[in-house]
């Protein structure tokens, strides 16, 4: 296991502003949907599609981009392949009832919510202080999903505005993670190549030690 200093002096994280137009989308969507939750069932439905599709290709590429930085690249990955056929199927059938909308947005909302709170402990290891906050928006995510997938008894509007509670909490997280990479990935730029140099010596001679 890597130490916190180890974590921090690998690669700087790539492309870490994508979770932060992934949140502003997810806010603004939730925005739109508070504002009008009377709107029609359909402008609703091709709406949400079209966020799980700018989320779940926004996010294959990021774990793509970070495999070799982040260690659950691999469940971040499966979350945006999910995420991307989602929002295709919800295109592709726009005109959903109500709680069926409510099914695949909840169940999408927990896979992104396991998938933050994931994060929040990979962050964590690269020694950010504020890895909790984001451990408890990825919480928050998952009580909203359970809401949506198990109460299907919840009146049209009052489901209207949980889904919406579950994009803010879920672009908020966005939102602040990539915040947190954009501070992991200004740290990583500024240490000096000759350290990061240093560094490879110094886990090549451990490794060297293990193997005799």
């Amino acid at each position: 296991m890597e130490t916190t200093f180890f974590k921090s002096i690998k690669e700087a994280i790539k492309h870490w502003y994508i979770p932060v137009l992934v949140g502003l989308f997810f806010v603004i969507v939730s925005v739109i949907v508070f504002l009008s939750p009377a709107g029609s069932l359909l402008t609703l439905s091709i709406l949400f599609a079209l966020s799980f599709l700018f989320g779940g290709l926004s996010e294959i590429i990021f774990s793509i981009s970070n495999r070799h930085q982040l260690e659950n690249w691999g469940w971040s990955l499966a979350f945006g392949i999910i995420t991307f056929i989602v929002g295709t199927s919800l295109l592709i059938h726009p005109a959903l009832s109500i709680s069926v909308l409510a099914f695949y947005i909840g169940f999408i909302i927990l896979f992104r919510s396991v998938a933050a709170i994931s994060f929040a402990l990979d962050i964590k290891k690269y020694g950010s202080k504020n890895w909790g906050v984001l451990l408890a928006l990825g919480i928050l995510g998952i009580v909203f999903s359970f809401i949506l997938i198990w109460n299907p008894i919840f009146a049209g509007m009052s489901v209207v505005v949980l889904v919406a509670l579950s994009f803010l909490f879920t672009g908020l997280f966005s939102i602040y993670l990539g915040l947190q990479l954009r501070q992991i990935h200004k740290s990583s730029k500024s240490i000096s190549a000759e350290l990061k140099a240093r560094y490879d010596d110094l886990m090549d001679e451990i490794r060297d030690e293990w193997d005799d």
